[in-house]
């Protein structure tokens, strides 16, 4: 099964939550938008021209609507403006230039405005720099860092879980798309979440509580990747390797 990458504007967005979802659109709801469009304003996708709110943030946000929906699982504002925001802290030259003229700095500012849960979950499932990981190269380094990352989400709490399974099937939909259009520069991005699908999401799926609907769409998408980066590894020139 073949996916398309949704998009759809502020306006839709508000329209899905509130007549699918029948989720009224309070002033945290308001204000995470408001807050996600300040920061990924003008953000483009590895195409180049697709608008990272409109193909990743209102959509992935959507998606854990749709799948609290679908379990007949409560979702409330908490979720809604967390999966809003999962991203925000990840554009830190953005972030930086926007609140340089607040004293209290962005982290406190979004811990004040959203509270705890929102603040742990924006903040925790950002990926770390690099540099405080050991290893020999940035390749030890970034295994270093993608376990801990793995253990952190075993740990955590249901609502994390799914933003961060819908973020990544998002992430997989798009690059996917993106490859069919002969872009060969995300070709090292399809081999990292091949490699991470079979590492540890399509089994993170199973652990308790399991997310059926989840690893089925993962599964779909890492056999579609999986088959697009074979295609692509066959078009590439082959290099003799004489002693």
């Amino acid at each position: 099964m073949r996916h398309s990458i949704a998009s759809m504007t502020g306006p839709n967005f508000v329209s899905v939550l509130e007549n699918e979802g029948k989720i009224r659109i309070d002033d945290f709801i308001k204000g995470a938008m408001e807050l996600a469009e300040d920061v990924h304003a003008g953000s483009v996708r590895e195409d180049g021209a697709s608008s990272f709110l409109e193909t990743h943030t209102w959509p992935v946000a959507i998606d854990v609507m749709r799948h609290y929906k679908s379990i007949n699982r409560t979702i409330t504002s908490v979720e809604i403006a967390s999966a809003i925001l999962h991203d925000i802290s990840e554009d830190n030259d953005r972030i930086i230039d926007l609140y340089k003229t607040k004293d209290y700095g962005f982290e406190a500012y979004l811990k004040y405005r959203f509270g705890s849960r929102v603040y742990y979950i924006a903040t925790n499932l950002k990926l770390k720099d690099l540099a405080g990981y050991e290893g020999k190269n940035d390749e030890e380094r970034q295994l270093s860092r993608f376990r801990e990352y793995c253990d952190f989400l075993i740990a955590a709490d249901y609502d994390i879980k799914v933003i961060k399974l819908e973020d990544r099937l998002n992430n997989m939909y798009f690059i996917l798309n993106v490859a069919k259009q002969n872009k060969k520069v995300v070709y090292d991005k399809i081999k990292r979440y091949l490699r991470e699908a079979e590492d540890f999401y399509l089994g993170y799926t199973m652990l308790s509580p399991k997310t059926t609907d989840l690893y089925k769409k993962l599964r779909s998408s890492y056999e579609q990747l999986r088959s697009t980066y074979y295609e692509y590894t066959l078009t590439m020139p082959q290099t003799n390797e004489a002693s």
